[in-house]
């Protein structure tokens, strides 16, 4: 229950920040966005980590974590150009990709065992990205692969974070990452640098904060619970942000980003269904076992 309320509670923090990226891109370029999220992120993160008993700075992973730090900034940047550039409802929409691209990854790289039925409920998914994008249509824009993209590095990234936090704390996988990504932001926002008014920063500094916020309950949600079932919770940011794609930018869904919504939504609730009841499962066996020293 704790993992599932800190994934809430991350989700709606992002959600919130995929607003104000918005309003940021409109001021300032997404590598400059990308760079000052980081940068205000980090200051806002200075005093959890400097509070008594906090000892954040300990770790033995520092080649991992550059790399973690190298893709979750690749996806930043692919996320914040979709939020940028396309329809609100429909960046997000592409982004709940991600839990089927973290259940693919949580074979290969964790060692999940995943049958049947869950590798359906992937192909499923899959087919509601298809829908969305729908390759070779009209309407159809490069610029939904970025989104997609995006989702791609981002389950690799939820990989990364499950397998770190068995070593180090979620603070330190934080500070690490924020230490990492400020320096690697700053080097492509250099080079179309542009200065931001009142305005600009006031939306860029909600970015870092909210930003923070997310990250913070997203990597403590991730170290308490499964990476499978807690990842379909961020589907409860497709409401807030169509609601305030309406309200503050005049989009409405179209009928196939509904569609493919739909069914991408339904993929993962059924992904986190038969997680649970394997975890579930799991426990009544070895409770079992535990019953039975003899055997």
């Amino acid at each position: 229950m704790r993992a599932a309320l800190l994934m809430f509670g991350s989700t709606m923090a992002f959600g919130l920040m995929a607003i104000a990226i918005r309003y940021a891109t409109r001021h300032v370029p997404t590598q400059e966005v990308a760079f000052f999220r980081n940068a205000f992120g980090l200051l806002a993160l200075l005093p959890f980590l400097l509070r008594p008993g906090s000892s954040p700075f300990r770790t033995r992973q520092l080649p991992r974590y550059f790399v973690r730090s190298l893709i979750g900034l690749a996806s930043m940047l692919c996320a914040f150009w979709a939020i940028g550039h396309l329809p609100i409802s429909q960046a997000i929409s592409l982004s709940y990709s991600t839990p089927l691209f973290v259940t693919v990854a949580a074979v290969l790289f964790l060692g999940e065992t995943v049958r049947l039925r869950r590798w359906a409920a992937v192909v499923c998914g899959f087919i509601g990205v298809l829908i969305i994008v729908r390759p070779g249509a009209d309407s159809f824009s490069p610029g939904l692969l970025v989104a997609v993209l995006a989702a791609v590095l981002s389950s690799l990234v939820a990989i990364q974070i499950k397998q770190l936090t068995r070593v180090d704390g979620a603070d330190t996988v934080v500070f690490y990452t924020y230490a990492f990504w400020v320096p690697m932001s700053l080097v492509p926002a250099l080079f179309v640098w542009v200065w931001p008014n009142s305005t600009g920063w006031m939306w860029l500094i909600a970015t870092g904060l909210l930003g923070t916020l997310g990250q913070l309950m997203w990597t403590r949600a991730l170290r308490l619970g499964e990476v499978s079932a807690l990842t379909p919770i961020s589907f409860m940011q497709l409401p807030l942000v169509a609601v305030l794609g309406w309200l503050l930018f005049g989009e409405t869904l179209d009928r196939w980003t509904v569609i493919g919504a739909g069914i991408i939504l339904g993929a993962n609730a059924y992904i986190a269904h038969r997680e649970a009841v394997l975890v579930r499962r799991a426990a009544s066996e070895a409770a079992s076992a535990a019953a039975k020293p003899g055997e």
